[in-house]
């Protein structure tokens, strides 16, 4: 090994001595390139409203399981199965009437505990000297709300009370290492509504974590697939993937088959997703990248790229040509592309 030691020492003298550095001539002008963006507009959502919160007490609905108890006696209320002492209950049916031997068919829908007790109290009298009543919920089945996604328990769940969306994100028992929470949303009537669950999650922002409604549907996506989207005078509209999470524009425009069809590359525009409620508006020559003038832009999750056939006068003009494109993939795309551009009052 000695003898080894002595052999590389030369060695590494050589190739240190072959190595020189110079300083620059006093005055040499280094060119810098530049960045092709034209010009970028930041755009923000408001928020949805604060509103007070929903009363405590529950109120039955189509769906809940109610269990029923008359005077004490099981042939008058909700069945028991006796042999495991398991309660049963009456089913609250679609229309909201509740089912019950003697007095048939009772409204309970959108009452309290105490109102429904009140009402049977009121149809049992005529049969009873001294009815008493006592309502209890045996399952709540009436204000589902749904997770989806990179939870670790996804599914349908219940609310049996007052519940945030912070509250109802942990009824799935939290988030797999593949949740994309800048994509994430909450869906309501059909609709993506303006909430950053990221914020929520990440940064503790109160003004965000909103009550949620029955039929609300919480998604986060995965962060495996990442795609931008290109539109406009290419050859493929459509889903541009991101190998690895990374893609520059002139690769995607590559990709969408710029070179067959002619189009305006001075002034390509892209809607850029931030958050649910933030997004940014950029102009990019992408000309200049092709002239070596500046380096090739490099696009994000969610991107839309959109280039015109001939010069745009204004983002409004813009937003109208690629509105027909937006609206074929709008399952898809960012929650703040939904919101801003796609949802209707």
């Amino acid at each position: 090994m000695n003898h080894l030691r002595f052999l590389l020492i030369p060695l590494l003298l050589l190739v240190t001595a072959c190595t020189t550095y110079r300083d620059l001539p006093s005055g040499t002008v280094l060119e810098v390139i530049g960045s092709p963006v034209v010009e970028t507009e930041v755009v923000e959502i408001e928020p949805m409203p604060v509103v007070a919160p929903p009363s405590p007490v529950y109120q039955v609905g189509p769906g809940d399981v109610l269990y029923v108890n008359v005077n004490g006696r099981p042939e008058l209320g909700s069945p028991v199965i006796t042999g495991a002492g398991r309660i049963v209950g009456s089913r609250v049916d679609g229309a909201g009437y509740l089912h019950l031997p003697l007095v048939g068919s009772v409204e309970v829908a959108g009452l309290t505990l105490g109102e429904i007790q009140a009402r049977l109290q009121e149809r049992y009298r005529p049969y009873l000297n001294t009815p008493w009543v006592v309502v209890e919920v045996a399952e709540f089945r009436s204000k589902p709300v749904y997770l989806l996604g990179q939870f670790k328990n996804p599914g349908a769940f219940y609310l049996d009370r007052p519940m945030t969306l912070l509250q109802g994100l942990s009824l799935g028992s939290g988030l797999t290492d593949a949740a994309n929470l800048r994509s994430a949303r909450l869906l309501r009537e059909g609709r993506t509504v303006p909430v950053d669950i990221r914020e929520i999650i990440e940064e503790g922002n109160e003004r965000q974590n909103v009550w949620l409604q029955a039929g609300d549907t919480i998604f986060v996506p995965d962060d495996r697939n990442q795609n931008v989207f290109v539109f406009g005078a290419v050859a493929k509209p459509g889903p541009v993937p991101m190998p690895n999470g990374r893609l520059t524009l002139p690769q995607a425009l590559a990709a969408a088959g710029l070179g067959e069809v002619r189009g305006n590359i001075e002034f390509v525009r892209i809607i850029r997703s931030i958050s649910a409620t933030r997004g940014e508006l950029i102009v990019v020559d992408a000309n200049l990248t092709m002239r070596g003038e500046a380096l090739p832009y490099p696009l994000a999750e969610g991107d839309i790229v959109y280039v015109p056939r001939s010069a745009v006068g204004n983002w409004n003009q813009a937003i109208a040509e690629m509105l027909p494109s937006l609206q074929a993939v709008s399952a898809i795309l960012q929650p703040f592309v939904q919101i801003k551009f796609l949802t209707r009052d």
